[in-house]
């Protein structure tokens, strides 16, 4: 005899993970559709055992009464869903990576708890809000004028990098800004490293400041990398 009250929160919970992930894997992030699908399941499931610990098969000992607390099974697994969102955040150079997805994860397993409970209202709610957070609030926030993060690496050869003061000239000519400059040195002193953060009002003209990298004397090798969440 199948029970559709517990049919349904599980479909349910699939359907709100995939239409999450859909929006994360269309987007290139490491966590995409099977893996928020898996995450909004698990935590529905395991709160649905948690709220049916009356059929549990096991045995109170004498004399002694039983609790029933699906609180607790909701604090454990948003507890540990934080050890998956850390899997997926990674720093590269000075930018970190992957925060969003992490907190759509954070999100999804929420999610799945409140199917889990029979909080069918507050859940699609959840659902579409997230939804629209992750989709329609991104092209708000292409239109939205806003600073723009480039991570840059400019290898020189010995003897020819220049100071951080004409670094920083050099970038404020095109209307950017240096918030953090790194050396790094070969073992021989041979190729000396600048790794910079830079920032500017976004678009970005990336074109210009390779064109200008190109034609300078003493340079290696250079990286321009924009940073986009």
């Amino acid at each position: 005899m199948i029970d559709w009250d517990l049919v349904w929160p599980v479909a349910a919970a699939m359907t709100a993970g995939g239409l999450i992930g859909v929006e994360r894997t269309y987007h290139g992030h490491p966590a995409g559709f099977r893996t928020h699908i898996l995450v909004c399941l698990t935590s529905c499931l395991l709160m649905l055992a948690a709220m049916h610990q009356a059929t549990w098969e096991f045995l109170a000992l004498p004399g002694q009464t039983v609790v029933i607390d699906p609180t607790r099974m909701s604090h454990g697994l948003l507890t540990g869903i934080g050890f998956l969102c850390a899997g997926v955040i990674f720093r590269e150079g000075f930018s970190v990576h992957g925060l969003t997805t992490a907190a759509s994860l954070w999100v999804t397993s929420a999610i799945g708890v409140l199917y889990g409970v029979g909080m069918l209202n507050l859940a699609l709610i959840g659902s579409g809000a997230t939804l629209a957070v992750l989709a329609v609030l991104r092209l708000l926030d292409a239109k939205l004028p806003h600073v723009g993060v480039m991570d840059v690496t400019l290898r020189w050869k010995q003897g020819a990098a220049p100071s951080e003061a004409a670094l920083r000239d050099m970038l404020r000519a095109r209307g950017l800004r240096a918030v953090r400059i790194g050396h790094v040195m070969s073992p021989d002193c041979l190729i000396h490293e600048h790794l910079l953060k830079v920032k500017g009002p976004m678009p970005i003209d990336a074109d210009a400041l390779v064109a200008e990298l190109c034609g300078r004397e003493g340079l290696a090798g250079f990286s321009v990398l924009p940073r986009d969440e």
